[in-house]
């Protein structure tokens, strides 16, 4: 029976030998896996070369299906293979071949021969559909792998200590900065189970020394999630708690070690719910606090850095807007209506929404750490907000469906409350003007091509 055959080439302006190390990193995977893709490892022995065994399962509908690999043909700088040994395809072998154009540049092949389970009747319900699913996470996973190794960081690498690495940054933001050589340690609130975890109980103020202990950055990412529903007197504490109880705690962590062992750079997330709703207002780092419970919590949480730089440590707070990914989130929540077609503008539709793509918040995470001369708050949303009516337009054309069913402002604080005002309805028009001084590139700077990336599109 004849194989299918699936073949893209990139080049990519790096050396072979570098393009080649960063597929053997332990974070490669994740940066390779697309965002609208449910896959979850759960074996991974052995990295890349011969005989190294991955278990995962990925989910299609509302079926898992499990997949056992092995790799082979390894030949160090050059290749190795993916081999199904059992899963949802009859066959699947994935050749990752890198062969050198010149000193400083290489062409990377993804080539896989593949066949689809039960025969002809597999190849006729599934061929055109999983040529067009490999066509559409290859171009994702190419313009990953070559905007990733042509990203340019300054200074030596560093090891990193991340609160919340477990959210939805925090899972991107590990695999990124493994990827470009940094070595990461997690803090998490259940018993370590790794070498590079650390124990933390923030409500406490409690954290194990040795995560602090020859690190050279922290970054902390921890908070209650903001959107997940009525904010009653409970959750509105745990809003606020969760996020200055961890500035707090690693403060309190970072003032035991002596002056010497104190880490270089402290990175805080922090929101542009900051600004407040602000209408037509365009809003930059200058900008002053804005009213409302979301600015409050933002002001709490930043002032929580004024105690770490006493200590001798830069600061840097990044006023993050709304993330675009559909692995979760407020696009991931938008998503099915607009799929149904039943998807359009929320309110009036003439709220700003400043936003940014995952790569990019990356990238200025890490810009934060190697970069000495950044310090304080900056803006990190893409140089281009839209309005809420903009959004949904674009969003619509992107999954070619109607934008034509509006949420009234009426429904949105019955079933919301307080809630509705101050993320769905609020107007926050921010832009990174502190950013774009620095020389900072976004890889998505406006709004349709950061949708098409995020979700293949």
């Amino acid at each position: 029976m004849t194989d299918a055959i699936f073949k893209r080439v990139v080049r990519i302006e790096r050396p072979a030998a570098e393009v080649f190390a960063w597929h053997e990193r332990p974070g490669a995977f994740g940066r390779l896996c697309p965002p609208w893709e449910r896959v979850e490892v759960t074996r991974h022995v052995g990295g890349i070369k011969d005989g190294a065994r991955v278990s995962l399962r990925t989910k299609v509908g509302p079926i898992w299906a499990k997949w056992e690999i092995v790799h082979r043909d390894y030949i160090e700088g050059r290749q190795f293979r993916d081999v199904l040994l059992s899963g949802p395809f009859a066959r699947w072998e994935h050749l990752h071949r890198i062969e050198p154009v010149g000193p400083s540049a290489c062409e990377l092949t993804d080539e896989i021969h593949y066949r689809l389970p039960l025969g002809m009747l597999g190849r006729l319900g599934g061929a055109a559909f999983t040529s067009r699913q490999l066509e559409r996470m290859f171009a994702y996973r190419h313009a990953v792998t070559k905007a990733d190794l042509e990203h340019v960081s300054s200074g030596p690498r560093k090891c990193i200590l991340v609160s919340g690495a477990s959210g939805l940054v925090g899972r991107t933001l590990e695999a990124f900065l493994i990827t470009q050589g940094h070595s990461v340690r997690r803090l998490v609130r259940r018993k370590p189970q790794a070498p590079n975890e650390f124990s933390w109980d923030p409500p406490r103020g409690k954290i194990d020394r040795a995560a602090l202990v020859g690190a050279n950055a922290v970054m902390h990412l921890g908070g209650a999630n903001v959107a997940a529903g009525r904010w009653s007197a409970t959750r509105k504490a745990e809003i606020l708690s969760s996020r200055v109880d961890g500035a707090r705690t690693l403060a309190l962590g970072i003032a035991a070690l002596t002056v010497p062992e104190r880490p270089e750079v402290f990175v805080s997330a922090a929101a542009v719910g900051f600004y407040g709703e602000r209408g037509q207002e365009r809003l930059t780092e200058q900008t002053t606090l804005g009213a409302g419970f979301l600015a409050g919590v933002c002001e709490a949480w930043e002032n929580e850095l004024a105690g770490i730089e006493k200590l001798g440590v830069r600061t840097v707070a990044l006023r993050t807007g709304v993330v675009l990914s559909p692995a979760g989130g407020a696009l991931a929540k938008m998503l099915p209506a607009f799929l149904m077609g039943f998807g359009g503008r929320i309110g009036a539709g003439d709220q700003w929404m400043s936003w940014i793509t995952p790569d990019d918040l990356c990238s200025m995470y890490e810009c934060a750490v190697t970069d000495n001369t950044l310090h304080g708050a900056y803006n990190a949303v893409a140089p281009e907000p839209v309005t809420n009516a903009e959004f949904t337009s674009v969003l619509a054309q992107v999954l070619r469906r109607p934008a034509i069913f509006p949420v009234p402002t009426w429904v949105l604080r019955t079933v919301f409350g307080e809630m509705a005002d101050e993320t769905l309805l609020a107007s926050t028009r921010a832009v990174p003007a502190r950013l774009q001084k620095t020389g900072f590139i976004w890889r998505q700077p406006n709004l349709e091509s950061a949708l098409r990336h995020v979700l293949g599109r």
